[in-house]
């Protein structure tokens, strides 16, 4: 009986890479989502320069980072290895292959603009009518019938809530930091 056979590794195989990417892959979310901000309102700014080599598009770099959130990898140098090692990331950033540093400066001189990209991400789920906005969110499936001080919301309430939610997202910006700094370090 003979075994399964694959193809010779030396020999010349091509294939579109848009075939390793899923229909409903979420780099195919990440990809129509950052090409529809505005990025240069929310304060992602592209430096060009007449010397060296040509910078990074801000929209590319965002899409790393997207994806990378998506898929649990925090560390830059992880998502520069993801570039080389991923296909859906290969498709998404269209071959780029930035360094740990490239990418660990734009998460640095871009912190307040990644807020505002987390922001607007909801304004326009408001938009298109895929939240409400008026459910925050529902932690189970049992619900009281009680009128009571925790289940009732005012602006202070909120304007608390919406702190607690910057403070995680400086939370994991700062995670993100230490994993670079321990990779830098070694």
């Amino acid at each position: 009986m003979d075994f399964v056979k694959d193809f010779a590794r030396d020999r010349l195989f091509i294939k579109n890479l848009e075939d390793h990417v899923a229909v409903d892959s979420w780099a195919r979310i990440v990809d129509f989502f950052v090409d529809i901000l505005p990025l240069e309102e929310l304060g992602f700014v592209d430096v060009l320069s007449d010397q060296g080599r040509p910078p990074y598009h801000s929209s590319d770099l965002l899409k790393l980072y997207m994806y990378g959130y998506r898929n649990s990898i925090r560390s830059s140098r992880k998502l520069a290895k993801a570039c080389t090692d991923s296909l859906e990331v290969i498709w998404l950033l269209n071959g780029l292959k930035p360094s740990a540093r490239k990418i660990a400066y734009f998460r640095k001189n871009n912190a307040k603009a990644f807020k505002q990209a987390f922001r607007y991400f909801v304004i326009l789920l408001k938009e298109m009518k895929a939240i409400d906005g008026r459910t925050i969110a529902i932690d189970s499936f049992k619900i009281r019938a009680q009128n009571s001080l925790k289940n009732n919301f005012n602006q202070k309430k909120i304007d608390h809530h919406l702190k607690y939610i910057d403070d995680k997202i400086s939370e994991y910006q700062n995670a993100l930091d230490e994993s670079d700094s321990e990779r830098d370090m070694r």
